[in-house]
């Protein structure tokens, strides 16, 4: 079945830029929608749908960047009928908008990445500690240099903004804190250090990590330590979609303080 998931998974990627739906993909791999679907979460972490979109704005995120196409243009052009749905779902999944995402390469310009952790909203909230490695293959594939960035995140799959993250310095160890009680995926990516800003924001390769196991999160728990290792996997994997970056710049920071600033006015 794990076969199948993955033949699913290749036909979707590869006609992404066309009107497919379930249907087709169940036709092809030879199985009933219903089935496909199930057995298409359970591997990906997510359904066939939102896999497919996933494929779709992350083109949308490299027209944006490398053309000037209006975003009415670009939402036509990666599958969508309506500029209002396009929207709100790539904000939705990027964490950003359309038109905020492709003024991000000069926001970066002014206000490179630092190492920086961003914790949760609950003060006195759980913690979960760890190490993020990279396989040999990530290595190669960065040059050597990496930006690796983690998080947990509500699904499986990293979609908008993590609930707690940080951008981790070369020892690769991080400390997430003021974690709110609930059950999350820790999940990690890497983008070459040396990339420019728009490189790093889509790059050409997909190096990503996470626990196997969901992190549990709770007042009677003990703080949980897990490892990760990241890997480069096929270009038809779900890309990461989520705008990492700009959430370890300074910019952001400072907008973060901002409301508490005001509460303290």
């Amino acid at each position: 079945m794990a076969d199948v998931a993955v033949r699913a998974a290749c036909f979707i990627a590869e006609h992404a830029a066309e009107p497919i739906t379930l249907a087709d993909v169940a036709d092809h791999v030879g199985y009933s929608p219903f089935h496909l679907a199930r057995s298409f979460e359970r591997a990906h972490g997510q359904p066939p749908g939102r896999f497919l979109a996933a494929h779709r704005f992350q083109r949308a995120k490299r027209l944006l960047l490398d053309s000037d196409e209006r975003v009415s243009d670009i939402c036509c052009e990666v599958g969508f009928s309506s500029v209002g749905t396009f929207t709100r779902r790539f904000t939705a999944e990027i964490g950003l908008s359309p038109v905020s995402f492709r003024r991000l390469p000069d926001v970066l310009s002014d206000a490179p990445p630092r190492p920086v952790l961003v914790p949760g909203g609950a003060e006195a909230g759980g913690v979960v500690t760890g190490a993020v490695h990279l396989g040999p293959a990530a290595q190669i594939a960065l040059g050597g240099a990496a930006a690796i960035y983690v998080g947990l995140f509500v699904q499986r799959a990293p979609r908008g903004i993590p609930v707690v993250g940080a951008l981790l310095d070369e020892q690769g160890r991080f400390g997430l804190t003021g974690i709110p009680p609930g059950t999350y995926w820790l999940l990690a990516t890497a983008f070459s250090a040396r990339a420019d800003h728009a490189q790093q924001l889509v790059p050409g390769w997909n190096v990503v990590g996470g626990s196997a196991t969901p992190v549990r999160v709770g007042p009677a728990r003990p703080p949980e330590h897990r490892e990760i290792t990241l890997q480069v996997v096929p270009p038809w994997s779900a890309p990461v979609l989520v705008a990492l970056p700009p959430l370890a710049s300074s910019i952001a920071q400072d907008r973060r303080r901002q409301p508490l600033a005001a509460g303290l006015a």
